[in-house]
């Protein structure tokens, strides 16, 4: 069954660009401002007071993290969620994990295919900037031990279909890790797009889907400490899907 609207959103051709970011700066608002998920708002808060050590001085974000990135994107990245002294610390995804934390090692990717123009995302006034590439997650708060609920990944899903019905380009998506390629599929299934068989996650997996309007998805592992500190997920393998990325949006 094919979707009744293009699954990257149906906005009227006449929209300017200052229109679309407003629009988008609505959507962030309603993402900082949910109280749908009490254990994960408990958790960012209850972690925005405690801190860590080499923390202490800051002050943390300690809300929900809205998508960061190029509004015109044809490549939308969508990962698992805030980490909890990372994006729940500064307030912008995958920023401030650490340095060869998760946002290091995509920004090295995104920074290798040119859609990034620093290799890095330490600190929110960094200069970074995507073009052509947009940054969601699947949930927006950070779960304790990264492990969101299935309920809260499907509360959630409502912040996801908002914002991608601003990125009215996306053409191809790359989901980090399984939970964020299944939440995909499942925004998909909610646009009334039911590919059969279910593609099956793993790593630069490419599935097509019939409908011009349904963009391309590849699979990638996600670049957690866990992957990439056992070799699981290599620079080389991840700069190798962005490449492909590229490739298939230039198409």
């Amino acid at each position: 069954m094919l979707p009744t609207k293009p699954i990257s959103a149906a906005i009227h051709p006449q929209s300017t660009a200052a229109s679309i970011k407003a629009r988008l700066a609505d959507v962030h608002h309603a993402i900082v401002s949910c109280e749908r998920c009490p254990r994960l708002r408990d958790y960012c808060r209850a972690i925005a007071i405690e801190k860590r050590r080499a923390y202490r001085e800051d002050t943390y974000w300690g809300r929900p993290v809205p998508g960061f990135g190029d509004p015109d994107a044809r490549l939308l990245i969508l990962g698992l969620a805030p980490a909890a002294h990372g994006a729940n610390r500064t307030g912008r995804v995958f920023t401030g994990d650490g340095v060869g934390g998760s946002g290091d090692f995509l920004m090295r990717a995104l920074h290798r295919n040119g859609f990034a123009n620093i290799s890095t995302s330490q600190r929110i006034d960094d200069g970074l900037t995507l073009t052509d590439a947009y940054i969601a997650a699947a949930v927006r708060c950070a779960p304790p031990q990264n492990k969101p609920l299935p309920e809260e990944i499907t509360r959630c899903l409502d912040h996801l279909d908002a914002e991608v019905a601003q990125l009215r380009r996306v053409r191809v998506v790359v989901a980090l890790g399984k939970i964020g390629f299944d939440a995909w599929f499942q925004l998909l299934r909610r646009r009334g797009v039911t590919p059969s068989p279910r593609p099956q996650f793993g790593h630069a997996v490419v599935c097509r889907m019939k409908g011009a309007d349904v963009p391309i998805v590849i699979g990638c592992y996600h670049p957690s400490r866990q992957n990439t500190n056992t070799g699981k997920l290599t620079p080389a393998m991840m700069a190798g899907v962005f490449k492909k990325a590229k490739v298939l949006i230039a198409d």
